[in-house]
């Protein structure tokens, strides 16, 4: 039975937003190139997103937006933490000692890690006996060992071939220590950017429970996520015209990165945690590698690899198999709870 209209829209949400989040990495590494501060990025960011969002939010939600209680106030604050200062920092940082491409591939490990998570947290179930359990543990895998064949593998070169040196991972000649250890310094980050957004990701679903007006919870995350990274930027940029962008790339990068990034991009993850969970939501963000290496290929004419599109199959197999398992799961949910509530009925 196809879909309906409504039941596609969180999965378009997460399409939206994977390809978002993917021309925002090359904008943000090109400006990283030119010598612009993460630190920078960041704070103008969330600056932006801010000043886009909170008319929005008091237009649309001034009539249905909940009392701004401590426990809330408090949540929201660990949203701004775990889900826009803390990763977008790792992030930009791991990005900075590699490359755009190696930076997303992390962000195929956020499922799996998001999947296991919320299992030790009892936020998810699963029941390997079945075939929607199965299922989502077979896809968690999929997409694992392909977030694992994007980053180790780089195979034969299915085009032209280059000569600009892609990680040492990928490479015969090993460059100095020094190079290396800022590879692994950005890995490492890169790999906390990961954890720290699986954790935002779980965080969001009990947000959106307490606080469930998304324009305005996401307005306010981005601002205090603002206030939390532009007193970080101030102790340690002290030079006042870093904080200047030198010319139109640097400018189309903060506000595309504060409007769609953070704006619109969050506004839609944040939904669609709402809507469908945490894992389902997860379980899109590998797409952002494979929308990053086909930018990479057609406007930055970077070469195609065997081991990039290998990759990238195993990790749409494996997100089609952990949604299949997620969705078949819902159904026989839906199917069972009424049959429950009619045998509570009758046994009273």
């Amino acid at each position: 039975m196809l879909w309906s209209i409504d039941e596609w829209k969180p999965t378009l949400g997460m399409m939206a937003f994977t390809i978002i989040y993917a021309v925002m990495t090359g904008f943000v590494k090109k400006a990283m190139d030119e010598g612009m501060s993460e630190l920078v990025i960041i704070t103008l960011r969330q600056l932006i997103a801010s000043i886009f969002l909170s008319p929005i939010a008091f237009l649309k939600e001034r009539k249905q937006r909940p009392k701004l209680t401590m426990e809330i106030s408090i949540y929201i604050f660990l949203s701004a933490i775990l889900g826009a200062t803390l990763p977008q920092y790792l992030f930009f940082l791991g990005m900075k000692y590699t490359t755009a491409t190696f930076a997303s591939t992390f962000s195929n490990l956020n499922p799996v890690i998001t999947f296991l998570v919320a299992l030790l947290l009892r936020m998810e179930s699963v029941n390997i006996k079945s075939k929607p359990g199965l299922a989502k543990v077979i896809g968690a895998l999929l997409s694992l060992i392909g977030a694992m064949v994007l980053t180790l593998y780089k195979g034969v070169p299915l085009t032209h071939k280059t000569t600009h040196p892609t990680s040492p991972l990928h490479t015969t000649k090993m460059g100095p220590n020094s190079c290396t250890n800022k590879w692994i310094f950005g890995s490492i980050a890169l790999l906390a950017n990961a954890f720290s957004f699986s954790f935002w990701i779980l965080l969001q679903s009990k947000v959106t429970k307490k606080y469930p007006v998304v324009y305005s919870g996401t307005a306010l995350m981005s601002f205090l996520s603002f206030l939390q990274v532009a007193g970080l930027s101030v102790a340690v940029e002290r030079s006042t015209s870093v904080w200047l962008p030198k010319d139109k790339l640097q400018i189309m990068t903060v506000i595309y990165a504060g409007v769609a990034s953070s704006g619109i991009g969050f506004v839609l993850m944040t939904w669609v945690v709402q809507k469908r969970g945490p894992v389902f939501t997860s379980s899109f963000l590998p797409l952002i590698q494979v929308f990053v290496a086909l930018i990479d290929f057609a406007v930055l004419h970077e070469p195609l690899f065997f081991g990039s599109v290998l990759g990238s199959i195993l990790l749409i197999i494996g997100l089609y198999v952990l949604l299949w398992g997620k969705r078949k799961e819902a159904s026989i949910s839906s199917v069972k709870l009424p049959e429950i509530n009619q045998q509570q009925q009758e046994n009273e």
